[in-house]
């Protein structure tokens, strides 16, 4: 189970940090709010075509809890990644990056606070050490360039991103019993729901493009793999290891993110990228080996 849980993890942080390549990519291809509401047109099409049956199947269960899981679609979906967009108009990518590392730590005091679950020494060793190759990536393996970055409002906003997204990972230990397939389909059609808004937002401010050819294919790799398949292979890890655990593989999203753009758009491969992943694979090891043993932690 162990095993297949990391594969799971680290899948989704490969797509995850792909996703990050393609909002580099979107720019002036398909605006932020545009791209947040028709990735999840195309995840809930994908959905209705092959998950219909199984959603059919559940629906009794699914109308029972038809909020809770609207509310993970709304938060865990479209609002972090909302603000994720927004936040990237007033600050950096490093920022967002170096904030982004912080959710393995939130998720760790709020499994403490809401359910007293504690982490051991290994998991904050390690947790460290993955923070440590999040900022030898952020700062292209010189540190005296973190003392020179600035934070501003888009600052706060990813401080709320990640908030949001830890207390939905952490929240997750209440979802209903249901079947993948069903799991995702209903948190998916709440996200659609809750990014229409922003869509009009956007229009209405006339700050909206909508995608050209570039822009449909990085629509498509959105819709598919950091919507769909990521969020799936995420819930089933942190149901078969905990949300301590799954949530250090979180910070494996940028280093893969820059590997990806060494691969797809040409940025060079330097040293610091090898060691980051190192560090970043070593901290998630450390904690595994070190993991509270008698429980999923």
């Amino acid at each position: 189970m162990n095993s297949r849980a990391y594969f799971y993890l680290t899948v989704t942080s490969l797509f995850w940090g792909g996703n990050s390549v393609a909002g580099k990519l979107a720019v002036g291809h398909v605006s932020p709010m545009v791209l947040t509401t028709f990735r999840w047109v195309v995840a809930l099409l994908i959905i209705l075509a092959l998950m219909t049956p199984q959603v059919k199947r559940d629906w009794p269960v699914i109308r029972k809890h038809w909020l809770q899981l609207l509310l993970y679609g709304a938060f865990g979906f479209t609002a972090f990644n909302a603000l994720l967009y927004t936040a990237l108009g007033y600050t950096s990518a490093i920022n967002a990056v170096i904030e982004q590392a912080g959710i393995p730590m939130l998720i760790f005091v709020f499994n403490f606070v809401l359910f007293r679950i504690q982490a051991s020494f290994a998991q904050v060793l390690g947790f460290t050490v993955t923070l440590v190759g999040v900022l030898v990536t952020a700062a292209h393996g010189e540190f005296s360039a973190l003392a020179e970055l600035q934070f501003n409002f888009g600052d706060a906003l990813m401080l709320i991103a990640c908030i949001v997204y830890a207390a939905y990972t952490v929240s997750l230990r209440w979802k209903p019993t249901l079947h993948w397939q069903s799991f995702i389909a209903a948190p998916a059609f709440g996200a659609l729901l809750s990014a229409v808004p922003l869509f009009f937002w956007e229009l209405s401010r006339e700050a909206a493009i909508l995608p050209d050819t570039t822009g449909w294919i990085i629509v498509l790799y959105a819709g598919i793999f950091p919507s769909l398949l990521s969020q799936v292979l995420y819930v089933r890890g942190v149901e078969m290891i905990g949300a301590n655990r799954a949530g250090l593989f979180i910070n494996a999203i940028p280093v893969f993110g820059t590997l990806l753009s060494v691969l797809l758009i040409g940025e060079t491969l330097h040293l610091f990228h090898i060691a980051a992943l190192l560090l970043v694979l070593g901290g998630i090891a450390i904690a595994e080996w070190g993991r509270p043993k008698d429980r999923k932690a």
